[in-house]
């Protein structure tokens, strides 16, 4: 339970009232700062020019968000699961904070129906979305401090979202999972960048994997990261990795 329930006095006087009504709605308490969260949803495909030539739009927040939430699932992480090591901390809060799971999480949450960018097909931005809640935790932190927003993403986000026992058994690493066979194969694994495509936002990254200095498949996506998650899901298909359990010869 949140204490933020009363509407502020403001809300009867803004012409926002909406979106105040839309961040209640997502985590149980009204806004402060309203600029802050506006700002959150304001892709720099619709960025705004300042009078000294820099543009405003919801990098910085993202920025700030992405450091509020990694450090909130780590701390939440390690309290849940004292005798567990590094390693398996590390891949539990890379499964909560992944891009596909922000974007998802996203979607579900109604954030992707606020944003403000381009009139492209939403496609074209391919992590809009994830970005977008994270500046939107960044404006919750700005407004309300880092304890408030803890409880607020522990409580409202990760309980309710993530279900700890089924990430445990999930492997969505396919880049870990070809470099862990190829190491047992003793065959060396190379990822490349062959290609970049486009410019600013629209740019697209083409990465080739290569095992045992064979071609073995490639990705394309806006991260360098995703590309490489892609060919190496291309390269497991290939050698057909689904199926069979990587401890066997």
């Amino acid at each position: 339970m949140f204490p933020f329930k009363i509407k502020p006095f403001r809300f009867y006087l803004s012409g926002d009232k909406h979106f105040y009504e839309a961040i209640k709605n997502i985590f149980g308490f009204y806004p402060g700062n309203i600029f802050l969260y506006k700002l959150a949803f304001l892709h720099k495909s619709q960025s705004e020019e300042m009078i000294n030539g820099m543009r405003i739009s919801n990098e910085r927040l993202e920025f700030l968000g992405d450091t509020v939430l990694s450090t909130v699932v780590a701390d939440y992480l390690f309290r849940m699961f004292p005798y567990k090591d590094e390693g398996f901390l590390t891949e539990m809060r890379s499964k909560i904070v992944s891009r596909a799971q922000l974007n998802k999480l996203s979607f579900r949450l109604g954030i992707d129906q606020l944003i403000i960018h381009a009139q492209n097909n939403n496609s074209v931005f391919r992590s809009i979305k994830g970005d977008a809640l994270e500046a939107l935790i960044g404006a919750i932190y700005l407004d309300k401090g880092y304890r408030f927003t803890r409880k607020v993403l522990i409580n409202r986000v990760i309980k309710n979202h993530f279900d700890l026992n089924v990430l445990i058994h999930t492997d969505v690493n396919h880049k870990s999972k070809i470099i862990e066979w190829a190491q047992k194969e003793k065959k060396p694994v190379e990822f490349n960048v062959i290609q970049e495509v486009g410019t600013g936002y629209k740019k697209q990254y083409i990465v080739e994997i290569r095992i045992a200095g064979k071609p073995s498949g490639s990705g394309r996506d806006y991260s360098i990261k995703g590309a490489e998650q892609q060919a190496a899901m291309k390269a497991i298909e290939l050698f057909d990795l689904n199926n069979h359990s990587l401890v066997e010869k």
